[in-house]
């Protein structure tokens, strides 16, 4: 897969390609898609949500350019997957999924396969999580209609933020946080499935691990 789908594209961090041969991809799907885990493809969780494309994985974690002190923030934890592939590069992973079920098991697994060092929130992902911040990169793993102006406050100046915008054409922004304001450094067009907003008078979110 690493081979095949993601260095012979383009992919060249090599920190980025150490850990996408560590993760074990086939964790992260039900028993029955498991033949499936390392094709060139999405593949459906449940909820509607789905585990990303194997190079879209390791695109998105090689635009945040992480520095192995660094803490990022993800929107969307869905399977996990990339939670563990961002928890072997960075020194702190948060991760907010707003399915609890998703949460739930997402948060087992991570124990399970030792990531100490990922956190997990049931709760809005729009809202970012304010208390953890500031970040040094946010990725957002579902499109938006817009860059959600709370993740841009929690993005430290020069981290990045990588956000699929849109509903059906969708483009993956890289942006950066400058003191002007963001800079976009590149973009590709993708299809995610979209930003699901907590119920309208939920309760706080909260803290799963």
């Amino acid at each position: 897969m690493v081979a095949t789908q993601i260095g012979a594209r383009g992919i060249r961090d090599a920190r980025v390609l150490e850990a996408m041969r560590r993760v074990e991809r086939h964790r992260f799907v039900s028993p029955r898609d498991r033949d499936l885990a390392y094709g060139d493809h999405p593949i459906g969780i449940g909820y509607g949500q789905t585990i990303s494309q194997p190079y879209i994985v390791a695109f998105m974690t090689e635009a945040l350019a992480l520095a192995p002190n660094a803490r990022v923030l993800e929107i969307g934890t869905g399977s996990a997957y990339q939670t563990a592939v961002l928890a072997e590069i960075a020194r702190e992973v948060f991760s907010i999924e707003v399915v609890p079920e998703h949460a739930d098991r997402a948060t087992a697994l991570l124990r399970e396969l030792g990531y100490s060092n990922a956190h997990i929130r049931l709760g809005d992902g729009y809202l970012g999580w304010p208390e953890a911040a500031p970040f040094d990169g946010i990725i957002v793993t579902a499109a938006a209609e817009h860059v959600p102006p709370p993740l841009v406050e929690q993005l430290t100046i020069g981290g990045r933020l990588v956000v699929p915008i849109g509903r059906v054409d969708q483009d993956l922004l890289v942006l950066t946080r400058t003191e002007d304001g963001l800079r976009e450094d590149e973009r590709l067009a993708v299809r995610f499935v979209p930003l699901v907003r907590a119920s309208a008078g939920a309760d706080d979110a909260e803290n799963v691990r």
